[in-house]
C-alpha cells in the first residue's frame, strides 16, 4: 500500500449513460463504485474522468496513474473491420480514452486497463479484436448472461509483471464478448484462459498492463490496484527529481 505521506491520484475513465437516481432520469457520468473502493483500499485517491473533453495532456498531468475501465465495445472502424451485429459502441468514449492512453504513455504515467481498457490499449497500438467470442470459442463462458460474471482461471507467463503481482495462476471474474485477436505493437500476451483467449497483456519495461477480466469485482483482492498505486508513487517521485 502507498505511504500515508503521499497518496497518488488515480484517474478512472467513466461512462456517459442514461441513468435513474433519486427523482432524476437523465444522462449521467458514472462508474461502478467498486473501482473507487479498490483504489482507496490500495492507498490511492480516485478521480473520475468523464469523456467530455479533448484536453488529454492536461487531464493526464493532474493524475499520477490511469485506469481505463470496462464498458462498451471499441468501434470496429478503428481497426479496419465492419461491425458485428452484437457490437455496441460509444465513439465519444473511444476518442477520449485513446487520447488519454497516448498522453499517459508519453508522460510516463502507469496505466491499468480493465476489460474494455485492455482492448483500447491493444487497438490504440494497432491491434484488432474478435468481435463476438461465442462464435470463436463455441461457448458463452466469458459472459454467461446479462449482468452475470463468468468464473475462470488465467495462467500467467513466468517473468511477466502480471505474474509478479498475481502469481502463476489467478481466479477471475469475466464479463466480455470480445477479446484481442491481433495484439497491438509492443504488447506481449502474458495471460490466457483455458480456451486460449488472451486475458492479460503488457508492455515490457513500463507499467502498461491490461487484463480482460474484472479485478474490481473482488474488493478483497486489490493487488493489481496496489501495483498501480505503487508504480504511480514511483513515477511521481522520478518526475519530481527530473523537474528539480
Amino acid at each position: 500500500m502507498a505511504s500515508s505521506a503521499f497518496k497518488p491520484v488515480i484517474g478512472l475513465t467513466s461512462y456517459l449513460e442514461p441513468a435513474k437516481f433519486l427523482v432524476w432520469d437523465t444522462e449521467a457520468a458514472l462508474l461502478h463504485r467498486v473501482y473507487l473502493d479498490c483504489v482507496v483500499a490500495a492507498g490511492g485517491i480516485p478521480v473520475l474522468l468523464p469523456p467530455v473533453s479533448d484536453a488529454h495532456d492536461r487531464l493526464v498531468s493532474t493524475v499520477d496513474g490511469l485506469v481505463l475501465t470496462g464498458g462498451a465495445d471499441v468501434e470496429p472502424a478503428r481497426y479496419g473491420h465492419e461491425p458485428h451485429p452484437a457490437t455496441y459502441v460509444r465513439p465519444e468514449r473511444d476518442a477520449f480514452e485513446f487520447g488519454l492512453f497516448d498522453a499517459a504513455r508519453q508522460a510516463g504515467k502507469p496505466v491499468l486497463g480493465v476489460c474494455r481498457g485492455l482492448q483500447v490499449m491493444s487497438v490504440a497500438l494497432g491491434g484488432t479484436l474478435t468481435q463476438h467470442l461465442p462464435e470463436a470459442t463455441g461457448t458463452t463462458g466469458h459472459q454467461p448472461a446479462p449482468a452475470t460474471f463468468g468464473r475462470g482461471t488465467v495462467t500467467l507467463a513466468e517473468g511477466s509483471r502480471a505474474a509478479a503481482i498475481l502469481g502463476a495462476e489467478t481466479k477471475t471474474l469475466c464479463y466480455h464478448h470480445q477479446a484481442i485477436d491481433r495484439l497491438g505493437t509492443g504488447l506481449e500476451a502474458v495471460g490466457r484462459s483455458a480456451d486460449g483467449t488472451i486475458e492479460a497483456a503488457e508492455v515490457p519495461g513500463e507499467f502498461t498492463l491490461g487484463v480482460q477480466w474484472h479485478p474490481e469485482q473482488d474488493t478483497d483482492d486489490v493487488r493489481l490496484f496496489q501495483a498501480l498505486v505503487e508504480a504511480s508513487v514511483e513515477a511521481s517521485v522520478e518526475a519530481s527529481k527530473e523537474n528539480r
